[in-house]
Formats: structure tokens, sequence, C-alpha cells
């Protein structure tokens, strides 16, 4: 009896983290984004934006607030989706698509003011060479390709979700590489970004008891291209501190 009890005990506390997990995951998943954003941020937003010396351009400051303003628009989307809002959710929805559309541009933009403003005024120790352009290119880049795919599966709510999640979490990059430990933080940061979307594929095994194929193509592709950009930069492969430079002249 007692055996039985446990048993049933077991089963009950076991479906109800099913029942949290697929219900609330990707609401807890907008949270959690944004709590690695303002801790890794912390560390840096104080005397490299809020009070720089010298004053950083004003387009850091437009983009700042246009990301900010995603993470708060993930957020809402979420909650909407999880209180059945969901007209509400695609209504909003387009005001992400223009969003996205401004975050794309500013940061690409942003992107070659601050290596500009960076190689001017920091020593070469601290602004670091011209490649490391590559990563911010490619940071907005797989955002704008992950939120374009999301957008065209919006009615596939499966894979719409998990795109969109995916998105989110290619933005933390920035955050994770600004976390205190500073060899994680330079060589190993896009482990954060991944480990993040590893949460996703847990839920999907806890919940669906398989891998939903979003998960199957984005995830290694994206490792793969992390892998590439990481050791292109080490490296500085000449072949794109050529680019790098012929962009910032």
């Amino acid at each position: 009896m007692a055996t039985s009890a446990q048993t049933s005990a077991r089963v009950a506390k076991k479906s109800r983290a099913v029942d949290v997990a697929g219900r609330y995951f990707y609401f807890f998943m907008s949270l959690l984004i944004a709590a690695v954003v303002i801790y890794g941020f912390s560390h840096t937003v104080n005397q490299n934006l809020l009070h720089a010396a010298p004053p950083r351009p004003w387009l850091l400051w437009v983009h700042a607030s246009l990301f900010c303003a995603w993470v708060a628009f993930f957020i809402l989307q979420s909650a909407l989706v999880r209180t059945r809002n969901v007209r509400i959710h695609r209504t909003t929805g387009w005001f992400g698509v223009g969003l996205a559309v401004a975050m794309t541009v500013v940061g690409f933009a942003t992107a070659i003011v601050m290596r500009r403003f960076d190689m001017r005024f920091e020593t070469p120790d601290a602004a670091g060479p011209p490649a490391f352009l590559i990563i911010p290119f490619f940071d907005i880049t797989c955002f704008a390709v992950f939120f374009w795919l999301a957008l065209n599966w919006r009615k596939k709510p499966e894979m719409h979700r998990r795109l969109m999640l995916i998105a989110t979490c290619v933005l933390t990059a920035a955050a994770w590489g600004r976390m205190p430990n500073q060899t994680f933080a330079f060589v190993w940061f896009y482990s954060g970004v991944d480990a993040l979307i590893l949460l996703g594929v847990s839920r999907d095994l806890l919940v669906m008891k398989k891998v939903h194929r979003v998960y199957w193509y984005a995830l290694p592709v994206l490792v793969v291209a992390q892998v590439f950009v990481m050791r292109t930069l080490l490296s500085q492969a000449p072949w794109w501190t050529r680019i790098a430079n012929a962009i910032l002249r």
C-alpha cells in the first residue's frame, strides 16, 4: 500500500511538472532572458554608457533602447499567449516586425560606429582588433534570420514560438560576453546562448517526449556557425580582417 501510494505521488508530481513546463515555459524563459541581460550589462553599462568618458555616440543609446524594448516585447507576447489573449498577441506582433527591422538596421550601424569609436579613443588592447566586428554582425544576422523565419511560420504556433525563442536567445550573446568571468566572457560566451536554447530542448523532451524539428535543424547549424565565427576572430583571419578594415573605412 505504501509503495503504491509513493508511486502515485511521484506520478502526480511528475504530471504537475510536465503541466507547468507545458504551460509556463515560454513566459519563464522571457523572464530568464531579461535576468541574463540585466545581470550581464550591469557590469558595464555604467562606465560604458551612463557615465562614459568620453561620452558614447547617440546611436548607442538608440541601440540600447531598441534592444531593451525587444526584451520587454518578448515578455509581453509570452504573457499574452499564456493568458490566452491570442488576438492581441497577433496585433502587437506587427509592432514587433517594425521593432525587429529597426533593431537590424541600427544594430549593424551601431556595430560599425562603436568599432570606429573604440579604435579612436581606446587603447589597442581595450579596443580589440578590427576583426571583432564579426561578432555583432553575426549576432544581428542570426537574430534577423530566426525572426523572419518565425514571421514566415507565424500560422504554425509550434514552429513560430521556438523560432522566436531562438531569435531572442541569440541576442543574449552580448550579455554573456559581459559576465564577470573574463575567460568565459571572451571565448565561451556563446555557450550561454546555447544553454538557453537547450532549455527549450529539455522542455520538449519533458512535455512531448521528443525534440521538435526546429531545434534539430537550428541548434547544430547555430553551434557550427558560432565555432566558425570564434575561430575567425581568434585567428584574426586575413580574409575577414581585410573585409572589416574595408567596412570601417
